[in-house]
């Protein structure tokens, strides 16, 4: 019960980082376990899946509508859109095959680290509490 408390406060200072003294503080102070829990729940969902997911920046070349100024014969200025080449990156993301029992090791040692710094982050977030009161 008292770890479900401390994730849910964990996670309500992680959506609102630009908080509440708090709020900061206590998002300061619980930096390491929240990475931890992050890497946690990435290594669970690759073992669950039997792949990690992975991403890279893929550019391609695309015909755009460019807008272009000029003047004709009298001087006025005229826009004109013409189609011309633009390079577009996006992201794509990739199935990457994982090693079952290195994720496996992966996971153990985070929840050791995990269950290590546990008592800290609580203590943090009990510290700033009392500091901060809302």
């Amino acid at each position: 019960m008292t770890r479900n408390l401390a994730l849910t406060a964990l996670a309500c200072v992680t959506l609102a980082a630009c908080g509440t003294p708090q709020q900061q503080c206590i998002a300061q102070n619980t930096r390491e376990y929240r990475v931890v829990t992050n890497l946690l729940d990435e290594v669970q969902g690759n073992l669950a899946r039997g792949y990690a997911w992975e991403e890279r920046a893929v550019t391609r070349t695309v015909w755009r509508d460019c807008s272009t100024v000029w003047r004709d014969k009298d001087g006025n200025r005229r826009i004109v859109d013409r189609p011309c080449l633009r390079d577009v990156t996006d992201v794509e993301r990739y199935r990457v095959p994982i090693d079952p029992a290195s994720e496996m090791r992966k996971r153990d040692n985070l929840l050791a680290r995990q269950t290590a710094l546990l008592p800290g982050a609580e203590a943090a977030v009990r510290a700033c509490r009392a500091a901060h009161p809302d």
